[in-house]
């Protein structure tokens, strides 16, 4: 697989302690014992011990030993005790290379396995979610900030309940364990209550109290909350989160924002007014993609903002979900030239109708 090749840069390293042997050893020849090079076969094995394991090192140390007896015997230096020395220091620094390969490898091995939980708790924490989900069909894309952690405050979630489609995306405050922590309560209080709760507002209220919980006033969680049922449209309760982007059957698009925004989850102590729940249109043919702020908040290289609403339109026009999200993903990493400054979740929800023929997108 190309995930497997190695590096250029770790190529080099792989190759530079044979390369700097060779250069020392042809300096030597060509300069003569009077300069000292000899000395200078020990960067072998000192390079050596940055890539590769142990038992490599102490291959390239008896290498570079072999090479300075050889290299001495022709410069006549055993006779004045230079090859002593010389040979004194190459093995010094094969033993410390070899020392530090060990605990590189050690290290390494902690930091696979501390990914590995990692994973597993991103997976527990962030379950697949449904491919279709009564009329609808769903895709997810979650994109770290951090390559080395895959795991972030950002949530999302899609239940079929009684009382219709439910949904969730989230972005806890802060980062590391503790969001995560987070989010997970929030996560187990949704799943909960959208089975339980006859409405958004109740189950708004429970992840209140569920925040308020756990983070006992030090994070907050913005979030929206959707619900499709049986009527051809969408009913929003937004908590300070960023507006959904809605794809109309027209090709146009547009961001329905709440009638007043509310302050997060977890901040209800400073405003006794939580959110109001808001209808919008939303039917066969159409789109509808929740996101966190690190999709919109994405800089490039001049600080430029993504585009969503200029560049989504366009790449959700495929007519597999996840097909398209993984195209905006893309683009959304290709504006940014880089890695996010941020976690970046979209959860894209499309209209294909209630068993009334292939009126909206296919699947």
């Amino acid at each position: 697989m190309t995930g497997d090749k190695p590096t250029p840069g770790f190529a080099l390293l792989t190759w530079m302690p044979v390369a700097v042997m060779g250069v020392v050893a042809a300096a030597d020849l060509v300069a003569g014992p009077g300069v000292g090079f000899l000395p200078l076969v020990s960067l072998g094995p000192a390079f050596a011990g940055l890539v590769g394991g142990w038992r490599r090192t102490a291959l390239i140390g008896s290498m570079a030993l072999l090479l300075c007896v050889v290299l001495g015997l022709y410069d006549g230096l055993f006779e004045e005790r230079r090859g002593y020395s010389a040979m004194a220091s190459v093995g010094g620094v094969t033993g410390v290379g070899i020392a530090a390969a060990v605990m590189r490898s050690r290290r390494e091995a902690e930091l696979a396995s501390v990914r590995s939980i990692a994973e597993v708790a991103q997976r527990v924490l962030l379950r697949p979610v449904p491919r279709t989900a009564g009329p609808l069909q769903v895709a997810v894309s979650y994109t770290s900030a951090v390559a080395e952690a895959r795991i972030g405050g950002d949530l999302y979630e899609v239940v079929a309940s009684p009382y219709g489609i439910r949904v969730i995306v989230g972005d806890v405050q802060g980062k590391g364990l503790a969001a995560v922590e987070t989010a997970a309560a929030v996560l187990g209080a949704f799943r909960e209550a959208a089975h339980d709760e006859p409405d958004l507002v109740g189950i708004g209220e429970r992840l209140e109290r569920c925040v308020g919980r756990e983070a006992e006033g030090e994070k907050f969680v913005t979030a929206v909350l959707g619900e499709i049922g049986e009527g051809d449209e969408v009913v929003f309760l937004n908590y300070g989160h960023p507006a959904p982007m809605i794809v109309r059957r027209d090709g146009t698009s547009d961001f329905p924002e709440p009638p007043a925004y509310a302050l997060p989850l977890g901040l209800s102590a400073h405003d006794g007014d939580g959110p109001k729940p808001y209808r919008v249109p939303f039917g066969p043919g159409e789109q509808l993609l929740l996101y966190t702020d690190g999709v919109t908040e994405a800089r490039d290289v001049k600080g430029a903002f993504y585009p969503l609403g200029e560049r989504g339109v366009s790449l959700l026009q495929v007519p597999a979900a996840h097909h398209a999200l993984q195209r905006l993903r893309e683009d959304l990493v290709s504006h940014v030239a880089g890695p996010l400054h941020d976690d970046a979740a979209m959860l894209l929800l499309r209209y294909h109708g209630h068993g009334r023929g292939d009126d909206g997108v296919p699947l």
